[in-house]
């Protein structure tokens, strides 16, 4: 089922943890962060919408470190009834797809809460200050590919907050599937 977030609170802070990654490592959100700004992408292993984007998405982590700008993804789907998302298959799909950045593994869904992620992808764009400037979409893509002529939304965003600390004032939500909670994510 696809979801769509709610757009930017602007100014809203960036919430940090330490995540188990991909690489055998434990990473710190925050040490993620580039000079000028952060990007926070919620992807998985098994959504269509991530598949169709996912080149795009490592294209743009690349070209936005050249502005100063770190990348950091996280997955927070329930393996447990989705196993393709489990620890083992974001190993194999960072592997496949060459991800330039961590792919960290939110097992007890913390982050995702504190974010209020919704789908996948979801992406929260920060200055260097770490609020947030930007919550939009990568691109017009879908569940396929766009054209390769599509404006970078994601990616322009990032550069005007790194050159001026501020995202665009229009954004266009992203879409994705939604994330796959477990039953004891809502439970207080």
């Amino acid at each position: 089922m696809a979801a769509t977030p709610p757009l930017c609170d602007f100014g809203w802070p960036a919430f940090d943890a330490r995540l188990p990654g991909v690489d055998g490592f434990t990473h710190s959100i925050f040490s993620q962060a580039g000079p000028k700004g952060l990007v926070v992408a919620f992807i998985c292993n098994h959504c269509p919408y991530v598949k169709a984007v996912i080149a795009r998405i490592v294209r743009d982590a690349i070209d936005l470190r050249a502005h100063g700008i770190g990348f950091v993804a996280v997955n927070s789907n329930d393996a447990g009834n989705y196993p393709q998302d489990s620890f083992e298959n974001m190993k194999r799909f960072a592997s496949q797809n060459a991800l330039p950045f961590p792919y960290l593994h939110d097992e007890d869904q913390s982050v995702a809460r504190a974010y209020r992620a919704v789908c996948t992808p979801d992406f929260f764009g920060f200055n260097k200050d770490m609020k947030l400037q930007y919550r939009g979409r990568l691109d017009a893509s879908r569940k396929e590919i766009g054209p390769a002529d599509l404006r970078r939304d994601l990616y322009e965003a990032m550069v005007m907050v790194a050159l001026f600390g501020k995202g665009p004032a229009e954004q266009q939500p992203s879409i994705g599937c939604t994330i796959k909670w477990k039953v004891s994510a809502f439970q207080v």
